[in-house]
């Protein structure tokens, strides 16, 4: 396993990643001798693609670093949280939280769901100077392999190695940080993709130009002005800051991104037409609405000819409907006209002073395609200052985060990148307070969806005696949660949920399984590096120091069944196995050749019981006899009815 990974990262060069993707899609330019025909490549594009000898690039110190950071595998293993997986509201939640680091929680996040995800927002460090950032990693690389791995000088070796080892906090130590992440990130977007990523003026202009290299200059979407705050430090003596940024990539340039402005004066609920004549049905809300808290019984609002009636009684709650709501015309318009815009996909909104309809052009117009590049934080309670409400309203406690996002915020651009799939991955690789996850949920109790969070947090120590971390680390301690940063959001996922239900009872998952990133420690790997394969004797204090359901969770993964995956024990004379669709894993010691006629009886007699791989825990077992012994027993398969080809693989 760890062993396996450490070996094949020795041979890992910068452009491997890149060089494999050649080599799939343009076999022919590659030479006898492994090397790529440049020429022969040009020639293969040509008909298709412009080919300039000038271009414009962005260029830092530690550039090839950290494209060497994205390609090499990671060595950490997944543990799973079971004590609180195995919680009925979590047992069989899809939604994940991942303690660790967010560039080896990404490698291991692609093993399983490449090209899955249709969302990812992120709010990284800013690098402001005042917000923490320094750039810290644990590759002990010397100077000469730096020199041989990236073809580069001693000089610029040197100065990559400043960088990674004495907490820089400089442009290219923050560009070297982001790069292999956003790379990875890429991978995880489906073809219809979207990632958002907040900024500010510090690093903006950066970040723009590595998402070109990384996205493509083609696939930028936009770039969303969001007001951040009600007002600013007017004593500042420099332009004051009211706003951040939010830059909008996709995977695909032709990917449609559904939004619309909030309307300054009055609500925007969603309407769809039933098939009631000349009856509309508003969804809870797109944004807040001005309605005031209550009941509205059933009943005629407005008055003379722009007046409705209200079908059914409904609530209001912290200004929206918390549920959907029903009205009959007559409207502005004629019934005929107001059919012919619906039929075109226009949006309807109600006025929430007089319940007057109003149409607004479709959102995949040419006129308004998309989000807009400006966000009014202030309009529809979207601002800093709402996300420090929000957390006080959870925690009750001030300052538990500094900075958090509000959760309408994350509601306006999750429907924006995830359109109307109620089913699509959302991923928040720098998850903080847990904004996106709350948000998730948020959008899920609305329209009973079925979106799935994936977030991943740095479990940082926090400091009782640091100004900002303090309140989170004393809130963290009075409810007996380990004072790390992960469990802020971990926390608050569960108290969101509870407040969530309390108030829609919506039918949605509001459990989440929960995950840490560890690195073996290094008496298990010296371990690890002197075990014997030839030996006789199995060393089961390393399947001690990893535990079981560590290696069945990281191996699950790392085969592409993710971190929800529908496992099977099987008894085997009194060894237990564990199958997983084509998977068979034997990681425990004790396997014997009564063991061995039991599995050839599994295949042998249950018709679905077909598994292709059988992956053995190479220190639990002597390879060659019980290999030997797998192989004399299975080998009759290959003769049989079923004509399976079973694989047998050690991992270390």
């Amino acid at each position: 396993m760890i062993k396996d990974i450490e070996n094949q990262n020795d041979n890992i060069a910068v452009c491997d990643k890149e060089i494999a993707v050649l080599r799939e899609h343009f076999p022919a330019c590659f030479k006898t001798d492994g090397s790529f025909d440049i020429e022969r490549f040009k020639e293969e594009i040509n008909q298709k693609v412009d080919i300039t000898k000038e271009g414009y690039e962005l260029k830092f110190l530690g550039k090839s670093y950290a494209k060497l950071l994205a390609s090499l595998d990671t060595t950490t293993v997944i543990t799973p949280n079971e004590e609180h997986n195995n919680l009925p509201l979590n047992k069989d939640s899809e939604n994940i939280y991942i303690s660790g680091d967010n560039l080896d929680g990404l490698k291991h996040l692609l093993k399983s769901y490449d090209k899955s995800v249709k969302c990812i927002y992120i709010d990284p460090p800013y690098n402001t100077g005042s917000d923490g950032f320094v750039y810290n990693d644990t590759f002990n690389f010397t100077s000469e392999e730096l020199q041989k791995r990236l073809s580069v000088d001693e000089e610029e070796a040197e100065r990559i190695l400043e960088l990674t080892t004495k907490g820089a906090a400089s442009h290219s130590a923050w560009l070297m940080f982001m790069y292999p992440r956003l790379q990875l990130a890429k991978d995880l977007l489906n073809n219809d993709g979207i990632i958002f990523i907040s900024i500010d003026d510090n690093e903006q202009s950066g970040l723009k130009l590595i998402c070109d290299d990384i996205c493509g200059e083609e696939n930028f979407a936009g770039n969303i002005t969001w007001s951040k705050k009600r007002k600013g430090s007017f004593l500042s003596k420099r332009v004051i800051s009211l706003t951040e940024y939010i830059l909008v990539y996709s995977k695909n340039k032709e990917t449609k991104i559904f939004g619309g402005k909030p309307d300054e004066n009055e609500s925007q609920p969603i309407i769809k037409r039933t098939n009631s004549e000349r009856t509309l049905t508003i969804s809870k809300n797109l944004a807040k609405t001005k309605l005031k808290d209550g009941i509205y019984e059933s009943g005629r609002y407005g008055k003379g000819s722009s007046s409705v009636e209200l079908l059914k009684e409904t609530k209001v709650l912290n200004g929206l409907f918390v549920e959907d709501v029903i009205l009959k015309g007559p409207f502005t318009w004629s019934q005929g006209n107001l059919d012919e815009e619906l039929e075109k996909g226009s949006r309807v909104v109600i006025n929430t002073k007089s319940f007057q309809p109003r149409v607004f052009k479709k959102q995949d117009d040419d006129a308004s395609k998309g989000l807009p590049s400006l966000i009014i934080g202030k309009d529809f309670s979207a601002t800093n200052e709402d996300g420090y409400e929000e957390l006080i309203d959870l925690f009750g406690v001030e300052k538990v985060m500094d900075y958090p996002k509000p959760v309408n915020l994350l509601d306006y651009l999750v429907k924006g990148g995830a359109f109307f799939e109620k089913d699509a991955i959302i991923v928040d690789f720098f998850s903080g307070s847990a904004t996106t996850a709350h948000s998730v949920l948020n959008l899920n109790s609305e329209d009973e969806g079925k979106r799935k969070f994936i977030s991943i947090q740095l479990p940082e120590i926090l400091l009782e005696n640091n100004k900002s971390q303090k309140n989170a680390y004393n809130f963290l301690k009075k409810i007996n949660r380990p004072t790390t940063l992960d469990y802020v959001g971990f926390e608050r996922i569960i108290r969101a949920a509870k407040k969530i239900k309390e108030e829609t009872n919506a039918d949605i998952d509001y459990g989440f399984k929960h995950y840490i990133l560890n690195e073996p420690n290094q008496n298990t790997l010296d371990k690890c590096e002197s075990f014997d394969k030839a030996s006789l004797i199995a060393d089961n204090t390393i399947l001690d120091d990893f535990g079981v359901p560590t290696v069945l969770t990281t191996w699950l993964n790392y085969d592409g069944y993710g971190l929800n995956p529908n496992i099977s024990k099987l008894d085997l004379a009194g060894y237990e196995a564990y199958h997983c669709d084509k998977h068979l894993y034997l990681i425990h010691t004790g396997f014997t050749q009564e063991s061995a006629i039991a599995l050839f009886k599994e295949y042998e007699t249950k018709g679905d019981f077909n598994p292709e791989n059988i992956i053995l825990f190479g220190y639990s077992f002597n390879e060659w006899s019980v290999t030997e012994m797998l192989e004399k027993n299975l080998r009759i398969l290959n003769d049989s009815e079923k004509n399976l080809k079973v694989n047998i693989k050690v991992r270390y």
